[in-house]
Formats: structure tokens, sequence, C-alpha cells
């Protein structure tokens, strides 16, 4: 049976996922009831604290809609949110729930338009000579930067499938996009440097980085720990903070914010080296330390963190950013208090699953295969997993 074409799913009410993350930003309790396969929900689903989502395949919903199965459905005083991948069968238990007298709204696009929903928010910390916007993904937590200053503009970490969006921004603002920056090679989602490079930026990518294997069609330029980037009036600086990847760079921006990449986020740690095995792993949690204490951590109180991730466990800055000041991370991390010994054998026993289809990504992000945009959408939809923990809280 065709799921995206089951009878009766024509002209149900609806609701787009920008209209979605405003609910859910709003801070509002949202139900979701996740139609597809039980495997397909475990991988990944939408997610928040304020989001009740429950998952019964609509494969159930074909047999019989009984008491039963409706007691399985997030009770709800507002709409019930369905979803599917691309809003067909979603579209179909929508019907069935509102001949029950259920008030539903089907997820136009499904999780496939979720999954291109992508919010920019400036960083009202960073004021003076230019500007910081914060690109936000809530399907994947990614999150990338544009710096712009004078006239000039460069994004960090930017997502391939978003190419478009970067270039109509910096036309909007009337700057050039000087610099297509990377801060790692990403095992998480498809990089935008390359598609960015061959549209007029530079490429930037870690020195270290290099190392793995870089095959670029491109021309790219490396930098290593110190080496200062200039946009307009303002400096980046690039601070190698080695741990999650051998070649992880953060960027500090005008001395005020530091782009910590998958080093640090506001609500924990990076991942142990996904480039690594066995003792290498613990190796790599080692080096993450010595990177957080003898690099990230010396850095002034007032600091702003501005990572690369963020998760449902992040609460966002007043500014509706995903950012806080190293002085914050320090009185809520008790991760960043511990001996070397502790954070070791804290991280090794909360080591998170590696990234969906992270090998073929690496190997796109190296540039070694390519693929087309579709193939490389598909490849990165679901959760990053790049943080050790979502509750740092609990982790001592």
């Amino acid at each position: 049976m065709d799921i995206d074409n089951l009878p009766g799913a024509d002209d149900v009410a609806s609701i787009g996922p920008e209209a979605l993350l405003d609910r859910i930003a709003r801070g509002d309790r949202v139900p979701v009831l996740d139609v597809r396969s039980v495997r397909e929900y475990d991988t990944w689903r939408i997610e928040s604290e304020s989001v009740d989502s429950r998952n019964v395949p609509y494969y159930e919903f074909l047999m019989d809609v009984d008491d039963e199965l409706l007691a399985r459905i997030p009770p709800s005083d507002d709409e019930l949110v369905v979803v599917c991948v691309k809003g067909g069968a979603s579209a179909y238990v929508v019907g069935l729930l509102e001949a029950e007298g259920i008030a539903a709204v089907n997820l136009e696009g499904g999780l496939n338009r979720w999954a291109q929903v992508y919010d920019t928010i400036e960083v009202s910390r960073f004021e003076g000579s230019g500007t910081l916007i914060q690109y936000q993904r809530p399907s994947s937590g990614c999150l990338a930067y544009m710096v712009v200053s004078d006239g000039e503009a460069a994004v960090v970490d930017p997502l391939r499938a978003f190419t478009d969006r970067y270039l109509e921004d910096v036309e909007a603002l009337g700057v050039e996009l000087r610099y297509a920056i990377d801060t790692h090679v990403h095992a998480d989602h498809v990089s935008g440097v390359r598609a960015l490079a061959a549209r007029g930026a530079e490429a930037v990518i870690p020195k270290p980085s290099v190392a793995r294997g870089v095959e670029y069609d491109v021309d790219y330029t490396t930098v290593a720990d110190g080496d200062v980037l200039s946009v307009g009036g303002l400096s980046i600086r690039a601070v190698h903070t080695p741990g999650h990847t051998s070649g992880m760079t953060s960027y500090l921006v005008d001395e005020r914010v530091i782009l910590t990449g998958d080093s640090l986020f506001i609500e924990s740690v990076g991942s142990p080296d996904p480039e690594g095995e066995g003792s290498a792993v613990a190796d790599a949690v080692g080096l993450l330390y010595d990177t957080l204490d003898r690099q990230l951590l010396r850095f002034p109180d007032d600091v702003l963190v501005a990572p690369g991730h963020f998760s449902d466990a992040a609460d966002p800055a007043t500014d509706g950013t995903y950012t806080a000041t190293l002085g914050e991370l320090r009185g809520w991390m008790p991760t960043l208090g511990m001996t070397r010994e502790a954070f070791v054998e804290s991280l090794l026993s909360d080591d998170p699953p590696r990234p969906s289809n992270f090998e073929e990504i690496i190997d796109i992000n190296l540039g070694r295969t390519s693929v087309d945009d579709d193939e490389a959408f598909e490849l990165e939809l679901g959760p990053n997993n790049c943080a050790v923990s979502e509750h740092p809280l609990t982790s001592d």
C-alpha cells in the first residue's frame, strides 16, 4: 500500500513546520503523535521539553480505531500534531481521529519538511563593530553562524542543504561572503564549505584536519592555532581545540565570542573522538579535558560560548540563541570542574551512539565521495549525537 496516498487523507487540518516551531518555542505543551515505524521513531523524532511525543505506527490505524488504540495517543487540551515522513500517512490518521471527535492537525510535508526549517537569530550580546547571526536547525540541533562587518561576511559551519539560504542572506544584507569556514570534519551533516566556495567564497578548514585525507575539488585555505582571519573590522582567531576530532578548531571572534564547534556546548561537552576505537577513545577524552582546561577555560568569564549544536536539554538565552558565557557554564556544568581522572571516567561511561551514516558523511566531507543534494539531505536526517551527555547537571 502506498502510505503517501492512503484513502480519506484529503482536506484534513494541517500545520506548517514553521508554525509548529513557533508553538514549541513559546513553551506550550505540544502533543505529537508520530505514526512512523518504531525503528524510525527510535532513531530520531521531534524533541523538546515542551513536546509530549508518542509513537503509534500508522498501520495500526488500518485495522480498528478502538478505545485501546486511542488511549495510546497523547492527551491534549490543544490540537494534536500528527507526523510521518512526508505527510501522507499522518494525514490519513488525522482524518480518522477527526471522525472520532479528536482535534488533530497534520504536519505539512512531514519530517522531511521539518528538516528544512532553518531559523536565524541575532546574538544580542555581540554588539559594536559587527553582527553575529546564529542559524538554528531544530530537526538536528545543528548551529551555524554568520559574522558580518563593514561589507563582508563569513559563515562558520555551513550546511550544504542551506547553501542558497546563506547567499540570499548576504545579498539581503548587502555584503560580500568572503569566507566559508569549518570547525572540523563533520560526521553528522554534509558541510556547505565547498558548495559556497564554488559560488565565490574562500573555503577555510583547520590545518590539522588535512591529515585525515582531505581531497577537495576546490581550492582551500588552512588555519592553524593562532592564525587570524579578518572580516571587515572584526578578527577571527583560530584556536586548536582537539578532542572531539583531532582537527577540531574553535574561532574567537573579536575576542568576545568563541565559536566552539563540537568541543563545548551550553549543556554538555563534545563526544569522544569519532576517529578512534577502543583505547583511542579514552585518549581522545583525555585530550578533550586538556583542551578545555588549557584552552577554552582560560578565557575570561565574560567570553560568550556559541556552540555547533544544541539538544533538547539546552535552554536558550534571553535573546533566543543557544549561547552562554564561560562564567555561566562554569556555574551550571559540574563536568567542567572535574579532575582529569573523573572527567575521563564520567565521559567514557556516557559515550553516545555515533551520528547516523557518519562514515558516509565523513567521506563526503573529506571529498573522497560525492552525492547529489537529495542523497546528502537523506544521509543527514536524524540526531547529531555529538554531545557526551545531554544532562550535565547529573554527570558528577
